[in-house]
């Protein structure tokens, strides 16, 4: 681990998160997350975190470690079909990871998901965060939508709204 990312993560708060997303983007991405679920029978799940806590840190966690670990703790993997996924933001390294479901990990590979981080990642770095937030949501609803199609046994198992990790 490098100094520089444990100071950085340490400097970060909670409050970062607020500064990133505001309530009004907040609200704008549950909906979108509802619009996207009214397409495909997937289930979307936007977690966005400010820091790692010292002990992730001292364990050397990646970003996509963290988000493997959000993955399992809100249960993203218990859906009937498989077919959940997680947006995970960790603002402090400016990451952005997403992971799916077993369901639907054999039908979209990595490199699809890896583009779909980039381009998030690359509206935030101009604090384009709600812009990078949405239309990843749009590109994951895309994948998703070709894949698992909308069928009347849908059901929302996955709340919409984002999950903010960390705010105390």
């Amino acid at each position: 681990m490098s100094l520089s990312r444990f100071i950085k993560h340490l400097c970060s708060h909670s409050r970062k998160v607020g500064q990133c997303f505001s309530k009004a983007d907040l609200a704008a991405i549950t909906k979108a997350i509802g619009d996207s679920e009214n397409k495909h029978s997937g289930q979307i799940c936007f977690a966005v975190e400010g820091a790692l806590e010292v002990p992730a840190l001292l364990k050397n966690f990646s970003p996509r470690d963290r988000a493997i670990e959000v993955f399992a703790n809100l249960k993203i993997w218990d859906t009937e079909h498989n077919n959940g996924v997680l947006i995970y933001v960790l603002l402090a390294d400016h990451a952005v990871e997403i992971v799916s479901d077993r369901g639907i990990y054999a039908s979209a590979d990595v490199s699809t998901w890896d583009v779909i981080c980039r381009e998030m990642e690359s509206k935030f770095a101009r604090n384009q965060y709600r812009a990078g937030a949405l239309s990843g949501i749009e590109l994951v609803s895309k994948v998703l939508q070709e894949h698992f199609p909308k069928s009347a046994a849908s059901k929302n198992e996955i709340a919409n709204e984002p999950v903010l990790l960390g705010i105390k």
